[in-house]
């Protein structure tokens, strides 16, 4: 298998039962596939100590990062302040409680041979409420109709960039549309977006926090707001 230069970015907001742990398994994942590789852990203003736990996890070694946000920005902020931060060849995007395998990276990562983006979607649909599943319908409804986004997993919480197609590019959303505004930017670059089926580990720790009502607002938000007022370039 081919070794890269790799930057690891994990947002993270109230994880402290679990970073820890996600810290130790990402510093395996990374040495077995990266011969120069960094992790980021940008937090999102977490309010149970998180990014403590996160320094604290460092144990003086240089390959970590925990940068710190004063305000809290709903998703959005922290991952487009890691993936600005990330210095390395390739990017991998992952959520703090690590819902992905060792194995899956492996099988994943030499995608990007062929493609400027690979993005997971999930083999399995996850239990919702009908609540959900129409706001969920709707969200993706919207995304076809304003950018003809083809991608069925578009949130989904892993994906690996190279660092080129991203350069350069400041992002404007502080919510989850952030992974829709992503693959906007760089097919308008001309990217190469490839998909990766896969099974999500359960999370082993804490919830969720994207299905909250201020996040999904400021998420339709976003999206409104990059459709008929962003700049373009």
């Amino acid at each position: 298998m081919q070794r890269y230069s790799v930057s690891f970015v994990l947002p993270m907001y109230n994880e402290r039962e679990g970073i820890e742990d996600t810290v130790e398994e990402v510093r395996i994942i990374a040495r077995a596939i990266a011969d120069d590789y960094e992790i980021i852990i940008v937090d999102d203003a977490s309010t149970d100590g998180s990014a403590d736990v996160a320094e604290a996890a460092r144990q003086g070694g240089r390959d970590i990062t925990v940068e710190r946000l004063s305000k809290n920005s709903k998703f959005g902020g922290a991952l487009a302040l890691g993936l600005q931060d990330a210095r390395k060849e390739i990017i991998i995007y992952t959520d703090a409680d690590l819902p992905i395998s060792l194995l899956d990276i492996k099988k994943s990562l030499p995608l990007i041979e062929q493609a400027d983006i690979v993005t997971a979607v999930s083999k399995v649909k996850k239990g919702e409420n009908l609540k959900r599943k129409i706001i969920s319908w709707g969200y993706n409804f919207l995304l076809g109709m304003f950018f003809d986004i083809k991608i069925r997993d578009v949130n989904s919480g892993y994906k690996i960039f190279r660092r080129s197609i991203l350069e350069g590019i400041t992002f404007t959303s502080r919510s989850p549309f952030i992974d829709a505004e992503i693959l906007i930017r760089a097919k308008e670059r001309g990217a190469r977006i490839t998909e990766y089926p896969l099974i999500f580990r359960p999370r082993r720790q804490g919830t969720s926090k994207v299905a909250k009502f201020a996040i999904m607002a400021q998420t339709f938000k976003d999206m409104f707001f990059f459709k008929f007022f962003r700049a373009h370039g």
